[in-house]
């Protein structure tokens, strides 16, 4: 996934949404990718499901600006 950092940033973004602190995974996307961890590949598994969705529907979605 390095050569896919649209992917990446996406598998990023779900992981700090799901697993926000040490409560929900031990550690951060960073380690969690080098270690290959079970949060990490769920992140990734729902990035590039998303990707499927948003490629089938051919929409780009708006940029959110969050307070």
């Amino acid at each position: 996934m390095e050569h896919d950092l649209l992917l990446r940033a996406a598998a990023r973004a779900i992981y700090d949404a799901c697993y926000p602190s040490d409560e929900w995974a031990p550690v951060g996307f960073s380690e969690a990718e080098r270690c290959g961890t079970v949060h990490y590949r769920q992140a990734v598994d729902a990035a590039l499901q998303a990707r499927a969705v948003l490629a089938v529907r051919g929409e780009q979605l708006p940029l959110l600006a969050l307070a």
